[in-house]
């Protein structure tokens, strides 16, 4: 599998796939499209030389498989980040994949940590937005409460008064206090 990735980085030309040059991604892939990626013979080479610690090898290396991480990068569009941050996340699993390498098939190791890189960032994606989610029910419960606590009481609640009926520490109920102002500042 690794493979087909390599050899669809090795036939795609500039804008097979992706933005066209008026987008960031568009402009990425049309400086790709300058950089020759290694071909079998130079690979081994470069591999060969990295093991060695010879200055170089790493820089082309990664330079040649850049065409790859991009389009492994865009298996994953439309899940919840650009395409921009896919790639750069891809980019930076193919530097972990140099780095790391200490022998062996290199195309796999480079689409294993390409992609666990790209599916993290997705993952720590969808655990901000799960968050924020909790936090705006969160704010919305502490205004309903709060509003019909100062009907009932004729006056504003205490901050106490609120925890206590939220069943939170007043340190929870000034933190969303806190980010509810926030959000008004900002706006």
């Amino acid at each position: 599998m690794p493979q087909d990735h390599t050899e669809k980085a090795r036939r795609a030309g500039s804008g097979s796939r992706g933005g066209g040059p008026k987008t960031l991604y568009g402009l990425y892939r049309s400086e790709l499209s300058r950089i020759s990626s290694c071909t079998p013979k130079e690979e081994e080479k470069l591999l060969k030389a990295l093991l060695a610690g010879e200055e170089g090898a790493s820089e082309r290396l990664v330079e040649g498989r850049l065409e790859m991480a991009a389009l492994l990068a865009e298996d994953y569009k439309g899940r919840g980040l650009s395409v921009d941050d896919l790639v750069q996340e891809a980019n930076m699993g193919l530097l972990l994949a140099v780095r790391e390498y200490q022998g062996g098939d290199f195309s796999m190791l480079a689409e294993e940590r390409i992609r666990r890189s790209v599916e993290d960032a997705l993952e720590l994606q969808k655990s901000e937005e799960r968050v924020g989610e909790e936090l705006a029910a969160r704010v919305n419960v502490l205004k309903d409460i709060s509003a019909a606590m100062a009907e009932e009481l004729g006056r504003e609640a205490t901050v106490e008064e609120l925890a206590s009926r939220m069943r939170m520490t007043e340190e929870e109920i000034k933190d969303i206090m806190k980010l509810t102002l926030d959000a008004f500042g900002v706006g």
